[in-house]
């Protein structure tokens, strides 16, 4: 009997006997691993480029890492759940109150965001809209040089000057 499962030239126990594990190893949640993996599994799908791949295991382990790169780079941007407790929707429902932070928290938070604005705001102009395109904008170099008629080595500079202000405010911070 055989043993293999195929789906568009993938064999699925090997999507969810290897690809899946190595992809939890990477994102360390179950479920978004999961959702990365059935994402992977439609792009392939109709990707019009996997059709006749000699290695179609290997392009969707890729397609998986990009993925699990731009989970990532996502999640960068968002603050941490960092209650003690696991979340219960729905005692949240009765109670929203219960997980937000204290007001001590909220006063840290304010004076990190107000430091930030501070130094942000400090930059030159195309050196904040540079950095704002880039970092929030997610906008490629070429595109921000373009937008702001200055060559890429400029947008690199004008990142690199508000990264470096932002890491100094970082540092003071700890």
């Amino acid at each position: 009997m055989n043993s293999s499962i195929e789906w568009h030239g993938i064999n699925l126990r090997w999507a969810y006997s290897e690809l899946l594990p190595a992809i939890y190893n990477d994102i360390r949640c179950r479920h978004k691993a999961y959702d990365i993996l059935h994402d992977a599994l439609l792009k392939f799908a109709i990707s019009p480029t996997a059709i006749n791949l000699e290695k179609p295991h290997a392009y969707l382990r890729v397609i998986a890492q990009n993925l699990a790169n731009e989970d990532r780079r996502v999640s960068k941007r968002l603050i941490a759940f960092s209650a003690s407790e696991e979340f219960s929707l729905p005692e949240f429902i009765n109670d929203p109150t219960r997980l937000a932070p204290s007001p001590e928290e909220l006063t840290s938070i304010k004076q990190r965001l107000e430091a930030l604005q501070r130094v942000i705001n400090r930059l030159p102009p195309k050196c904040r809209e540079a950095f704002w395109l880039y970092r929030v904008e997610q906008m490629p170099l070429k595109d921000i040089a373009e937008k702001l008629s200055i060559t890429v080595n400029m947008v690199s500079r004008h990142i690199t000057r508000a990264m470096l202000d932002l890491t100094k405010l970082q540092d003071q911070i700890r």
